[in-house]
């Protein structure tokens, strides 16, 4: 049986069921279960955990692009030329070899996103300005968002992956666990078996 959970991951949780501080102390899940991608310890956020192999085959594939929307809260304001610096691509270090990271989207957000606190909390500093961005990716490289942001020098206090596709955590609690019917998390992250059998870049929208 085909099952499908959706996390809101929170800081200092693993994502993997083995060890400590892992996604074992959120909940009990089927045995057969694994997380689809991964977050960092010190990220938050959208995590899907699945027994569907193909799901995972299709999320997590680079030909495949589907889209994942993070809000950064970051170290000082960035500039409009900043925010279109980390649209165009920056060079960012994976396994010590320089890589220019893909098209994104990003822009600023007036008002601080409506999330769950942290815990704990970043750490206030009284003369060190903060801000949050919105940065939506097509690939998912190791840390690839607080190395963008530390690249055009802003770094990443905080980290929480909003939504996949059209899956969002929106109205979720820290630890929080949902679980989707297929037909419902398939709609939501808009994959359709039909294409499943065709080319990945055969009618797959790109930026």
């Amino acid at each position: 049986m085909l099952r499908y959970f959706v996390i809101y991951k929170p800081f200092g949780i693993l994502s993997q069921f083995s060890g400590d501080h892992g996604l074992k102390e959120l909940g009990d899940f089927p045995p057969d279960v694994y997380p689809v991608g991964r977050l960092d310890k010190d990220s938050e956020g959208l995590l899907l955990i699945t027994n569907d192999k193909s799901m995972n085959h299709h999320l997590l594939q680079p030909e495949f692009c589907h889209s994942r929307t993070y809000f950064a809260q970051v170290e000082g304001i960035p500039s409009l030329e900043v925010l279109k610096n980390l649209e165009s691509g920056v060079d960012i270090n994976l396994g010590g070899k320089l890589y220019k990271t893909q098209k994104a989207y990003a822009s600023f957000l007036d008002q601080t996103p409506h999330l769950p606190d942290r815990n704990p909390p970043i750490r206030y500093r009284k003369h060190i300005p903060d801000s949050w961005i919105k940065l939506t990716l097509r690939e998912g490289k190791n840390r690839q968002v607080r190395k963008m942001t530390a690249a055009v020098g802003f770094p990443t206090l905080r980290l929480v992956r909003w939504s996949v596709e059209d899956l969002t955590i929106e109205g979720y609690a820290v630890g929080e666990i949902r679980e989707y019917e297929r037909d419902n998390i398939y709609a939501l992250l808009n994959l359709d078996k039909r294409k499943f059998s065709t080319s990945p870049k055969g009618g797959r929208k790109r930026f």
